[in-house]
Formats: C-alpha cells, structure tokens, sequence
C-alpha cells in the first residue's frame, strides 16, 4: 500500500451510501471487499456490527464463534475498524445507535470515526459519543 492514502468507509442507509458512492467514495480491496454498508430493514444487528468491527476485536474468534454460531460466518478481518487501508468510517448516526458499545469501545486515532446525519434522522450532537469524547480532552 506504500504511495496510497488511506479510505473512506461508510455505513448506513441507502441514500447516504448512495450519496458517498456517487461522489467517488467506493472501492474493493484486494480480497474484493467494499468500503461501504447499505443497511436495509433485513440487514442483521451482527452484520451491521461486524462490518463495523471484527471478530477478532472480541474476546477471540474462536470463543466468538463457540458462543454465538453466526458470527463464525464471517471471516476475522472484515471488519472496518480491522482494515489497514481504511482511514476513516462515516456512519449514520441512528445506525451508530444501534450498535453503540461498539463505536464507543473504539479509542484509537485510526480509523477515525464520525456519525453523520441521514435523510430520516438529523444529527443530534448529544448522543454522539466521539464528540462527547473529544470535548473531553
């Protein structure tokens, strides 16, 4: 990856990924996986996590696997906060909500994550935990 910057990931609904993507955002890594989440009403809470983060983020795939069988379905590494190519992750607010403990848990520079707004739910800085983080320091 030496000469390249670092993506752009986003997560949430169809029309904010489909905003990000129109405007040049989308990419497949090598392994063919995407920078990007649409959430649709069938989309799984671990789907939606486990993009968002890896198995091996928890107390260790194997254990992950043993206690909760559907999560051994997805590969360690998949996660956005597992990527190395990834140096930012946009995620709806209302999305981030939905799987809060994890967007909290996650305290290192990079990636950076920051919710946004979306078409059905506006931003509300109270509920957002990296600012709430941030104005701390």
């Amino acid at each position: 990856m030496a000469g390249r910057g670092k993506l752009i990931a986003v997560m949430g609904d169809e029309d904010t990924v489909t905003g990000f993507l129109l405007g040049g955002i989308g990419e497949l890594d090598k392994h063919r996986r995407p920078n990007f989440l649409v959430v649709e009403k069938e989309t799984s809470l671990a789907e939606i996590e486990e993009t968002f983060r890896s198995v091996s983020h928890l107390a260790g795939a194997h254990a992950v696997g043993a206690l909760c069988p559907s999560l051994s379905l997805f590969p360690v590494g998949r996660g956005f906060l597992a990527r190395e190519d990834v140096g930012m992750i946009l995620i709806s607010q209302a999305l981030a909500e939905q799987i809060r403990p994890a967007v909290a848990a996650h305290a290192r520079a990079l990636p950076a994550v920051l919710e946004i707004p979306s078409k059905d739910h506006p931003y509300d800085p109270a509920r957002d935990s990296v600012l709430r983080r941030a104005r701390g320091l």
